[in-house]
């Protein structure tokens, strides 16, 4: 019976993620408005009533294409109890806590960079998206940098007299969708050169001295 249940299971997420890839490419080819439930189940090469059963609606499926893309994977760990945050965030240094934030941050644009402008317009399109990743009102990804902003300004080597509030700030514009998309999409950067930059602008701004290390 545990064998019988392991393999339905398996089949659930083989499912799930199979209908999430499809619908990545069709709502960055098409746009959210243009895409319908049944767009997506043809090119999962499911029915369509599969798709309502594990999803209901549209809007479930881009919120859990989010998310995924954000982890990198189909686990439901929030970012600030990932393991290369909590290595951030333990960090004995402002430096060494930048240093894995900016590569942390650049993994996960990567994977969800393409999606952003998806999702600002589908936001428009369906006002209620909005509350999906806002139910309060706050950006999750400011609350995330939010927690990293509170470690980093206690580190030895961090700026005298910087605030978590100013250190979370940089951290959500500089590290955000958006200007990855313009260096990286727009202007042709590769990823690596966005990263080197992004952490070089960061330590002027967050470091006592940037100067001192690499």
């Amino acid at each position: 019976m545990t064998q019988v249940k392991g393999k339905r299971a398996e089949k659930s997420r083989l499912t799930r993620r199979t209908i999430l890839a499809a619908a990545r490419d069709l709502f960055v080819e098409r746009g959210y408005g243009a895409t319908t439930l049944q767009d997506i189940a043809d090119r999962a090469g499911y029915a369509v009533q599969t798709v309502y059963f594990v999803f209901g609606n549209k809007r479930t499926v881009l919120k859990e294409l989010s998310d995924s893309l954000l982890a990198g994977d189909d686990e439901q760990v929030p970012t600030v109890q990932r393991a290369w945050f909590r290595a951030a965030v333990e960090a004995n240094s402002a430096d060494e806590s930048l240093r894995r934030l900016v590569a942390g941050a650049r993994e996960m644009l990567e994977r969800v960079a393409p999606l952003a402008e998806v999702m600002r317009t589908a936001a428009t399109i369906e006002p209620e998206i909005s509350e999906l990743w806002k139910p309060d009102g706050v950006d999750p990804r400011h609350t995330v940098y939010a927690t990293a902003a509170d470690a980093l300004v206690t580190k030895p080597d961090a700026r005298p007299g910087l605030s978590a509030e100013r250190a979370a700030d940089e951290l959500f514009a500089l590290l955000s969708p958006e200007l990855y998309l313009v260096l990286v999409r727009d202007r042709g950067w590769p990823a690596e050169r966005w990263e080197e930059w992004v952490r070089h602008l960061l330590r002027g701004q967050l470091l006592a001295n940037p100067g001192s290390s690499g």
